[in-house]
């Protein structure tokens, strides 16, 4: 068994990406995993990748945008699993980059309410499930973009920043429950990452340059890897933390 064996995530956004990769390496840590995605087919591809790892899986349709959604899959983790001890809040609405003057009110909106109140939504639906476990772990999803105030991320920035802020809140107020909060700001590969690689493939190289290990991320190996860390009892200690996970690329 391993160090979460015993244990029953949700993955919200967990249908590619990121996402994907921290499902699959929570599995092979030994947790059961729930894989919410907008789109059912993702979430259920990925399931069957979980249940391939030999843990037990489910995979659900789930629009963070809408309170409802996120309470069925709550319920549907607690009927099939019993319980939830782990929840990774890795969706959020896509986005271009563009420059503060052209940010619309209906794009901001969209990503607050996938970005944030779909997050805090997430966080308060499973609450009684992380505080019944005994050993509850939140963790959520950052970026660089909202500590470094990166040009063309007026949408997003401010809306992971405000991921990082209910994040340190839980952690103060959810911690005599046993629940750890924290937040990763990841810098992988995943397919917005790949894509913006392929069409700006000279800015991509440069980009990998700045990191300190002169490559970027895997999402399962270097993101998913952390995920399971702070998933873990040897984290039992660790709560209200920011985790860059990006190579060093943010220190340079």
């Amino acid at each position: 068994m391993g160090t979460l064996g015993g244990r029953t995530a949700i993955v919200a956004g967990g249908g590619q990406g990121i996402g994907r990769g921290v499902a699959l390496a929570l599995a092979s840590a030994g947790a059961d995993v729930v894989v919410a995605d907008l789109k059912e087919h993702k979430a259920k591809a990925v399931a069957d990748e979980v249940a391939e790892r030999g843990a037990g899986s489910l995979g659900v349709a789930c629009d963070v945008r809408d309170v409802d959604q996120i309470a069925a899959t709550v319920a549907a983790t607690v009927e099939r699993f019993g319980g939830i001890d782990i929840l990774v809040n890795a969706a959020i609405a896509p986005f271009q980059v563009q420059p503060l003057e052209d940010c619309t009110v209906e794009v901001m909106q969209d990503m607050l309410h996938s970005g944030l109140i779909g997050v805090t939504a997430f966080m308060q639906v499973a609450f009684p499930h992380l505080r019944d476990s005994g050993h509850g772990r939140i963790i959520n999803f950052g970026s660089s973009a909202g500590i470094n105030g990166s040009a063309g991320y007026g949408v997003y920035a401010p809306v992971k920043e405000g991921v990082r802020a209910i994040t340190r809140v839980a952690s103060r107020e959810w911690g005599k429950h046993g629940i750890t909060a924290n937040a990763i700001c990841p810098y992988a590969n995943s397919p917005s990452w790949a894509k913006w690689s392929d069409d700006n493939p000279g800015m991509a190289d440069l980009a990998v340059s700045h990191t300190s290990m002169g490559r970027i991320g895997d999402c399962e190996h270097d993101v998913g890897a952390a995920a399971v860390f702070l998933a873990s009892d040897a984290a039992a200690y660790t709560t209200g933390h920011t985790l860059m996970v990006d190579g060093g690329q943010s220190h340079l």
